[in-house]
């Protein structure tokens, strides 16, 4: 399966390596990108975005850092095939810390609880969780 499509917008507050970062653990959640899968080059993403190669690199490697590719000498990065590793404890801090974030986020948008719930049950059901349809 080739790579999906990645835009990023220079003028978003988000940092450009991170909108990389995020949009390729969109698309392995989403299932657009399947364990296995090569992601670009450095070079060839970088042309492509017309952004710095440095800024792929470092998307690429908070990317390694989270266990989502893996890099093979010589050959490229690609999605990785392995489970994440990490201990439950460590596993559990990290989605609290992510519900907290979101969940603040939406309070100072102006959204109830219900309406949080519901965007939440909106996501979770575009992804492909192993094991599901």
């Amino acid at each position: 399966m080739p790579p999906p499509a990645l835009r990023i917008d220079p003028a978003a507050p988000e940092p450009l390596f991170s909108q990389v970062q995020r949009q390729v653990k969109e698309a392995v959640a989403a299932g657009r990108l399947a364990p296995g899968a090569r992601l670009p080059s450095v070079r060839e993403l970088a042309q492509s975005l017309a952004i710095n190669p440095n800024t792929v690199v470092r998307a690429y490697e908070a990317l390694e850092r989270d266990g989502v590719i893996v890099r093979r000498h010589g050959a490229g990065c690609f999605i990785s095939t392995r489970p994440v590793t990490l201990a439950e404890g460590e596993r559990r801090r990290r989605l609290r810390e992510i519900a907290r974030r979101a969940a603040t986020e939406a309070f100072h948008l102006g959204f109830g609880p219900d309406e949080i719930d519901e965007a939440l049950a909106a996501e979770l059901a575009r992804l492909k969780f192993p094991g599901g349809d």
